[in-house]
């Protein structure tokens, strides 16, 4: 029986599809924006310029994953497809990004590098468009061809350490402008408002030894750490210093500098505060603000951005706002929200005119009040650690003794808030409850706590799951007795040791690209990085000592499963990869554990396709109230 709303539940595909918006962008004058989505009922890239349709292109099933503008005449989309690799490579597939140049002056759209035959058609790293000598500029990493030496004309694969490129994006012509590490280097540069490198870091992945030069090639920054953990973030609000930040095993946090790049001490950058993004003048690399973990509102430096910032939040009281893009004199500002009552909403500030303007909604088909309530549950673990986890529940009914859906999130660093997600809204609409608790090892709190994570698979990790729901139980909000545990990726092996490694908890388990083996898992990763030392270091770090593995592994406790367990994978996830839901479900079967196995065909990690995506919901709906009705 569905939930008991005002209104009846919107059909599943409702939640499933991709959303009619998936991405937007806004032109630096404020007048255009580019817009990924269905019109008509066909996915297209929109371009709309004072209310007029100026350029539309049929998407297909493309994998767009991000839009920008470079310039008024001209938008970017990074795309991404699953590749096959040859044998030279450390592993069979792997995701591949490219970036679309589209002309709107009616010039042809190809990806960056298609005119370039010594260079690979993919793109590996975007380091931003610059206006450059009158004309815009895109800055990518780029690898370089070989010519075939095995009597063969053309090119062929050299090795795949990107070297930095500009390219003429008016053209599509590149220039090499920073050169490719050496082997067993990795490296990263900044680029400043000339269009010119103004920072380069090089990583040692061998021995974890890191250096930071300026454009001149004097080291301004070094150091030595075995995981790796240093990144290049910006360049300072002046534009003469970096930004950079490093990992303090000491302490356990992230900690942030800045340093001349002509050379000298370098200082803390924003001691004690833990960040969530920070915000940067896309049209010269430099920092312009940030916004904190703890919670609130985006801080900016410059007062005036700051007002203008607040101005915008507080046009959207009692939602989750996120501010997508601005132009360059905070006039106008794109927002997407969501939350209770807003299934997903985008809008157009007009600071001039003091006016929000609504610029679509991602799922029209589910009203306001269709719309499960949110909120925030604080708790405790039974090693009396602070935890909270965002709650769902059915529109329309009284959140007491209901159907429970515990649903940890991926990553496992990563974090929920409290916004709508489309699979919880799918569950509540039915009926259910549903928890998605941020346990230790997630991104809301500060390095310390996400770090508390490490080791701790199928450990207080998971018990920090259990412990949530007994407080849901507490409160009088779950049904102990009626409690099921789904999750995809790291959430996806959550759910099977919710009903291996602990038993007596749930009534079934859907468990999404899960991992099932941590050793298969270690020993692959560690074979597709070539087995560098870096890669094992971070992951014994992350997971524990492997001499552990099987203790906490689902897959090497099929025999003990207590409930029912679906099984939901795509066929090429570069991820998680496929033979880990493969394996779970032989071990099943020879212990004779009642399971399923969905195999999405074409999908990735990432539940990109529509149609994938619709089915993985139908099967998950299913088999829950399958094995848990809602009533």
């Amino acid at each position: 029986m569905a939930a008991q709303s005002a209104e009846p539940a919107p059909p599943l595909e409702a939640y499933g599809d991709l959303p009619e918006i998936e991405h937007m962008a806004l032109s630096p004058n404020g007048k255009g924006l580019a817009i990924i989505g269905r019109v008509h009922g066909e996915r297209k890239l929109t371009v709309i310029e004072d209310q007029a349709v100026r350029a539309a292109t049929g998407l297909g099933e493309a994998k767009l994953r991000a839009l920008d503008w470079a310039g008024e005449n001209m938008v970017t989309a990074v795309t991404s497809a699953t590749q096959r690799l040859g044998p030279e490579f450390t592993t069979d597939k792997a995701e591949m990004f490219g970036v679309y140049l589209i002309p709107l002056d009616g010039g042809k759209s190809e990806l960056v590098f298609a005119r370039s035959q010594s260079l690979a058609k993919a793109t590996f790293g975007n380091y931003g468009t610059r206006l450059v000598d009158g004309k815009w500029t895109g800055f990518y990493g780029g690898v370089e061809l070989k010519r075939s030496d095995r009597g063969r004309v053309g090119w062929e694969f050299d090795h795949g350490r990107p070297a930095l490129f500009a390219v003429d994006l008016a053209t599509n012509n590149p220039r090499k402008i920073g050169y490719a590490p050496g082997e067993s280097h990795w490296r990263k540069w900044l680029v400043d408002s000339a269009g010119k490198p103004a920072a380069v870091l090089d990583i040692d992945t061998s021995s974890g030894r890191w250096q930071i030069d300026n454009g001149q090639g004097a080291a301004i920054a070094s150091g030595v750490d075995r995981q790796g953990d240093v990144s290049l973030i910006a360049l300072g609000t002046a534009g003469t210093s970096l930004i950079y930040a490093t990992d303090d095993r000491d302490t356990q946090e992230r900690r942030w500098f800045e340093t001349p790049l002509a050379g000298g001490a370098a200082s803390e950058f924003l001691p004690g505060v833990t960040l969530e993004r920070i915000y940067v003048d896309q049209t010269n690399g430099r920092i312009i603000g940030y916004l904190p973990r703890s919670g609130g509102n985006a801080v900016l430096f410059d007062p005036a951005a700051q007002a203008t910032f607040r101005k915008v939040y507080r046009a959207f009281p009692k939602l989750h706002v996120e501010i997508e893009d601005w132009t360059p004199d905070f006039g106008h500002f794109l927002v997407r929200t969501s939350g209770n009552g807003d299934s997903g909403s985008w809008h157009l500030v007009d600071l001039k005119r003091m006016a929000a303007d609504s610029a679509g909604t991602e799922r029209p088909a589910i009203a306001p009040a269709q719309v499960g309530p949110i909120s925030t549950v604080s708790y405790k673990a039974a090693d009396g650690t602070a935890l909270d986890g965002v709650l769902t529940l059915p529109p329309g009914r009284a959140a007491r003794n209901l159907p429970v859906i515990v649903f940890p999130h991926g990553g496992p660093h990563a974090h929920d808030t409290a916004s709508f997600d489309w699979w919880a809204q799918a569950f509540a609409s039915r009926g259910y409850a549903v928890f998605q608790p941020n346990f230790r090892g997630s991104t809301n709190r500060d390095a310390a706590f996400m770090r508390s994570g490490y080791g701790q698979w199928g450990r207080k990790m998971q018990t920090d799951l259990s412990d949530g729901l007994a407080e849901l139980v507490r409160q009088g909000v779950a049904d102990p007795k009626r409690a099921c545990i789904m999750g995809a990726s790291y959430g996806g092996y959550a759910a099977l040791a919710g009903v291996t490694l602990q038993n007596g908890l749930y009534r079934c388990a859907v468990a999404v690209a899960p991992v099932s083996d941590l050793a298969d898992l270690y020993s692959k990763q560690n074979s597709a990085s070539g087995d560098n030392l870096m890669v094992r270091a971070q992951l014994i770090e992350s997971l524990g000592s492997p001499a552990g593995f099987n203790a906490v592994s689902p897959r090497r406790a099929a025999d003990k499963a207590d409930a029912p367990i679906l099984l939901i994978h795509g066929k090429d996830d570069t991820v998680v990869g496929f033979d880990q839901s493969t394996a779970m479900a032989g071990a099943l079967k020879r212990a004779d554990k009642p399971h399923e196995l969905v195999v999405l065909r074409q999908e990735d990690h990432w539940l990109s396709r529509p149609e994938t995506r619709k089915q993985m919901l139908e099967a998950a709906m299913r088999f829950v109230t399958q094995h848990n009705p809602a009533d």
